[in-house]
């Protein structure tokens, strides 16, 4: 088949260019992608070949080749592992298959390029790094148990198209070839692979070799030496995870991070640990420094990578671990599976079950020794990993408590500062407080000033402040060490005698009537407040009711949510009900008690950051009673006369 010609996508080209023209530090690290690329063909190649009889270990095993051709201008990386097919090139080579494209070409546009080398193979993306130090990339590739020696070749100059041809190829594997740029050519430097390497992928399992000429006794001439070339390994390929811990530094715990999860940042705590007993298996796991930029998509890849007595069976074995923990990296090796395991036996294995509740157990012992003991590392989890972490509040029942521990909130105690614990708001509540409060909304300086909280200011209660989205579909109803959540914002709030209504003298229990009548279409009742000091009114829901955000959310998600009328409650020290009071009851239903109520509600609907029910007329109102206000002014207080 003769040579075609292939566009790249759009995201590609995009991120070609930035890689081609940013000015970048780290250019060492599109030689440890294509390593890293190299290693995991060698791994679906040796596990295939477990089952597959057509794919035969080769004869000098397992091997990732680097060959730098100074006169040629050349770096030369092969594998002989699971190799592609054509149509697998023009796929893998011409998309990046990965919905957060856009964020992280955002997220390169918007960060300083040469100092955030992290943002680089976090999204399937390491091979065009290739670009940075090369001006043509080509490469060669066959299947493995592939029937003749056909393979193919694939070559681009990065300039937004790349050409694909059937080519004769012996053996089966792949070898990328870059054309090193003229300023580049330190990268063709025995000593500087020799760097790279042992810097990112010195604990690749598989031997990475380079030839090398070296001066040696000469065999035929006594006292003469000569020049010879012969292959030598250049990786350590030591398993890391099967040594003692006491031999392992901390610089190698974290280059072997760097290496499995193509970040360029320490992770912020190692856990190494056997497990002996029942079952028996080596973790060597890491939580990052920082939150991956896809965490929350669906297609985020969840698991550690799983071994099987040093034989790498999946990349990633959501088996392993709860979606709550899924930032954890790292690699956990068993003894007791078969090499043949496959996803279906994983999730129906004991053995597997006994694993994964170890390792939850283990993370979350992990996290409690960080909190209690590191408060500045756990605050950095905190503001990465919180959010994920707190789902396991709503899908692990029997853990909840123990991960709601976990947690640190910003509150009326500690301002926009997330610091307290549940742990901390317990220990100081107030003598004969039976919940904990807490409020949701989106800002912490709207919530700090919301009328919500007056009452909670004046006696001196700690309300916790929730910004995330599932905030009030985890906590509704949650328990804490016996004390119920209770939002601030739904129920009938008496701080005197927590849980009970308030008793009101039945002063303005006509007054009450009649905006019941008046606002019946829009409030599900009216009623006294119990939270209020200041403001004349406020939106509550029931105890039952969606959270105002998470009704936002279903309906931008075209779901259908059912009309969920507030409570109005207003405040019977303030005087705008004195007013409205005296005004009722010398002039009965008159239509301005009709428009004051209405104007209450549309300012209680503001209050709640939701727009007024008719903008056009709450501005109206607004406008009448500020002219009235100005009518009735003193001189002295007029603005003419200011």
């Amino acid at each position: 088949m003769p040579p075609e010609k292939y566009s790249f996508k759009t995201e590609v080209n995009q991120l070609l260019d930035l890689m081609i023209h940013s000015l970048y530090s780290h250019k060492e690290v599109s030689i440890r992608e294509i390593i890293s690329n190299a290693s995991d063909a060698l791994d679906k190649a040796r596990y295939e070949s477990l089952t597959n009889p057509d794919i035969v270990v080769p004869k000098e095993g397992w091997k990732i080749r680097v060959h730098a051709d100074k006169d040629a201008g050349t770096l030369m990386i092969s594998d002989n592992g699971i190799g592609m097919t054509r149509e697998e090139a023009i796929e893998a080579l011409g998309t990046i298959a990965h919905s957060g494209t856009k964020e992280f070409l955002a997220a390169l546009k918007n960060k300083n390029m040469e100092n955030s080398p992290d943002l680089i193979g976090q999204f399937g993306v390491g091979f065009y790094s290739s670009f940075m130090i090369a001006d043509r990339v080509t490469l060669f590739s066959r299947k493995a148990a592939a029937k003749d020696v056909t393979g193919i070749k694939w070559e681009s100059t990065a300039d937004g198209s790349f050409l694909v041809e059937d080519t004769p190829k012996d053996t089966p594997g792949t070898e990328v070839i870059l054309h090193i740029k003229d300023d580049e050519k330190r990268y063709l430097d025995e000593w500087q692979i020799r760097d790279v390497v042992s810097k990112y992928s010195d604990y690749i399992e598989y031997p990475i070799v380079m030839d090398v000429v070296r001066e040696e006794d000469s065999a035929l001439e006594k006292g003469k030496k000569v020049k010879m070339q012969k292959e030598e390994q250049i990786n350590s390929g030591k398993a890391i995870w099967l040594r003692d811990r006491a031999d392992i530094h901390e610089n190698e715990y974290n280059e072997f991070y760097k290496h499995i999860s193509h970040d360029f940042s320490d992770p912020l705590k190692v856990i190494h640990y056997r497990s002996e007993g029942t079952s028996e298996f080596t973790c060597l796991l890491y939580i990052p420094g920082h939150a991956p930029l896809d965490i929350f998509y669906k297609e985020f890849r969840i698991g550690p990578a799983l071994y099987v007595k040093k034989v790498q069976i999946m990349d990633h074995c959501e088996e392993l671990i709860p979606p709550y923990l899924r930032f954890i990296k790292g690699i956990v090796d068993s003894s007791d599976l078969p090499l043949n395991v496959s996803r279906e036996i994983l999730q129906n294995n004991r053995q597997v079950t006994v694993m994964k509740n170890n390792i939850t157990k283990k993370v979350l012992d992990t996290l409690t020794e960080m909190k209690n003991n590191d408060g500045d590392r756990f605050r950095t989890f905190s503001r990465e990993f919180g959010r994920v972490l707190k789902e396991g509040i709503h899908y692990d029942h029997v853990r909840k408590e123990t991960i709601a521990g976990l947690l640190l909130f910003s509150s009326t105690a500690s301002g926009d500062v997330a610091m307290r614990t549940l742990d901390d708001y317990v220990a100081g509540m107030k003598q004969g407080q039976n919940d904990i409060f807490y409020m949701t909304g989106t800002s912490l300086g709207d919530m700090a000033a919301s009328p919500y909280l007056e009452v909670f200011r004046e006696k001196e209660y700690e309300v916790l402040f929730l910004t995330d989205d599932i905030d009030d579909l985890i906590f509704s109803g949650f328990e804490y060490k016996g004390k119920k959540f209770q939002s601030v914002q739904k129920g009938d709030i008496n701080l005197e005698r927590t849980g009970e209504k308030i008793k009101t003298d039945g002063r303005f229990d006509n007054l009450i009537d009649f905006m019941k009548t008046i606002l019946k279409e829009d409030v599900k009742e009216v009623r006294v407040s119990g939270r209020l000091k200041d403001s004349p009114c406020c939106l509550v829901g029931d105890v039952g009711d969606l959270d105002p955000r998470m009704e936002k959310m279903l309906k931008a998600m075209g779901q259908e949510v059912p009309v969920q009328n507030k409570v109005l409650e207003i405040n019977p020290d303030h005087p705008i009900f004195a007013s409205m009071k005296e005004l009722f009851e010398r002039d009965g239903m008159v239509p301005l008690l009709e428009e004051y109520s209405r104007l209450l509600l549309d300012q209680a609907l503001l209050l709640s950051g939701s727009r007024p029910k008719d903008p056009a007329r709450f501005s109206r109102y607004l406008s009448d009673l500020m002219v009235e206000g100005a009518r009735h002014a003193s001189p002295a207080e007029r603005p003419d006369k200011a």
